[in-house]
């Protein structure tokens, strides 16, 4: 059992950046992968980033490989998603997730793959 809850969206130019966090409770962090993901207005939600427990395994998705970067604080209990060259398509809500697991080096690429889920925050980003 883990609660999510990310922070950090808001409202920005194209161009700017955003660095947005998701702190968890509950569990141990440690065991985790996590993932982020978002999803537009009338759009699916989709894969932005993930990582595996240890750090070590991460993707990122064609649309944000370069200018973005997952990372992860197990002490904090915390992962990041830093966003550079922020886009207008990149408005939406993003959400983190989890998934328990023993594999050290996998990171987790569809929904179904998490247990868990936060709310979500929303980043818009003007033209």
């Amino acid at each position: 059992q883990v609660q999510l809850v990310e922070s950090g969206g808001g409202f920005v130019q194209a161009g700017g950046s955003l660095r947005l966090s998701c702190k968890a409770s509950g569990g141990i962090f440690s065991m985790y992968a996590m993932g982020w993901f978002r999803q537009a207005p009338g759009k699916e939600r989709e894969l932005v980033a993930a990582f595996s427990r240890s750090g070590g395994s991460t993707y990122y998705a064609d649309s944000v490989k370069g200018r973005s970067t997952i990372g992860r604080d197990n002490a904090k209990n915390t992962v990041y998603l830093q966003m550079n060259s922020l886009k207008p398509e990149d408005t939406a809500a993003y959400f983190c997730a989890a998934r328990y697991t023993y594999y050290t080096e996998t990171y987790y690429s569809t929904m179904g793959e998490y247990n868990y889920w936060g709310p979500g925050t929303q980043v818009t980003v003007s033209s």
